[in-house]
């Protein structure tokens, strides 16, 4: 595979795009000649005027075959933009993209109890947890460190038999740890249906048979000794009064995808309902459990 590079004015772009709309060529990419100079421009596509969208010197790359279409593609672009234009052509060497992308995933240690396994490794701790999990489309590989915050606080409070609601589930990863850990009701909730099918896929790997994952648009009844919430903090603390109704009683929650500037703000959107731990951080995120008092406001 080849590489075809040369320098436009922005004004010409466009024209450039439609001489090649036809031709063989595997990819077209767009970048700022002067990128990292006192010349850079600042444009991402966002202004209405069609020559404003590429910068005043535009760098275009064309992946190609082989020599012979590349030779089709200089002499085309030549003939009909009547620049004078600086061709490049370097080699791309082949790869397997497949390989690649699993060489970035690698099996994670969350702690001495609990691992996360892609499929195409081995597992390396036959005696502690191993969930085996590929990345997806859903949310939740164990890499990120709210994941891992979840994680690692599942492992220190899940007792067998007790309940637990992964609200906001992703890949369903915390609501498989929970079952693995010995909870015995789980249920796991998402808006995503994706995020839905690729929790029962999940849970199917793992041989975990007591998971049961649903969309959020359907009714949850009853409440739970356990409530983890992994999202975003605005929607953390819109739904403190639901999640404050899924929890039983002196019963326990974990909430994640918080940063340390927004701690606060969810105390207080939590604090009819529960009183906070010590928060956890990893990396700048904050997991902040706490407990549900025994006369705690209802929601209705």
């Amino acid at each position: 595979m080849l590489k075809l590079s040369f320098i436009v004015p922005a004004e010409f772009v466009n024209q450039i795009n439609e001489m090649l709309l036809e031709e063989d060529t595997l990819s077209i990419s767009m970048l700022d000649a002067d990128v990292n100079t006192e010349a850079e421009e600042a444009i991402f596509g966002e202004h209405p005027n069609q020559d404003s969208q590429y910068w005043k010197r535009t760098i275009v790359n064309i992946s190609v075959l082989d020599q012979s279409i590349a030779n089709n593609l200089i002499n085309k672009i030549q003939s009909e933009s009547n620049l004078d234009i600086q061709f490049n052509i370097e080699t791309i060497a082949d790869i397997d993209w497949v390989k690649q992308t699993q060489s970035q995933f690698n099996p994670i240690q969350i702690n001495e109890k609990l691992w996360i396994i892609p499929t195409w490794h081995q597992i390396q701790q036959h005696n502690a947890i191993n969930i085996i999990l590929d990345p997806g489309l859903a949310f939740g590989t164990g890499s990120h460190p709210t994941t891992q915050l979840c994680l690692n606080w599942l492992t220190e409070n899940i007792r067998p038999s007790m309940s637990c609601l992964d609200y906001g589930c992703g890949s369903g990863i915390l609501a498989i740890a929970a079952e693995k850990l010995g909870a015995q009701e789980i249920i796991g909730t998402d808006i995503d249906l994706q995020a839905i099918q690729a929790s029962i896929d999940n849970a199917k790997n793992n041989h975990c048979t007591l998971s049961k994952f649903i969309s959020s648009e359907e009714n949850i009844s009853g409440q739970y000794d356990i409530v983890v919430a992994n999202i975003l903090s605005s929607a953390l603390k819109v739904l403190a009064p639901v999640i404050s109704n899924y929890t039983k009683s002196h019963g326990k929650i974990a909430l994640s995808g918080i940063l340390k500037q927004q701690e606060d703000e969810i105390k207080v959107a939590y604090k009819d309902w529960f009183e906070f731990d010590r928060s956890q951080e990893l990396d700048g995120w904050l997991l902040m459990s706490a407990t549900k008092k025994s006369k705690a406001f209802l929601y209705l």
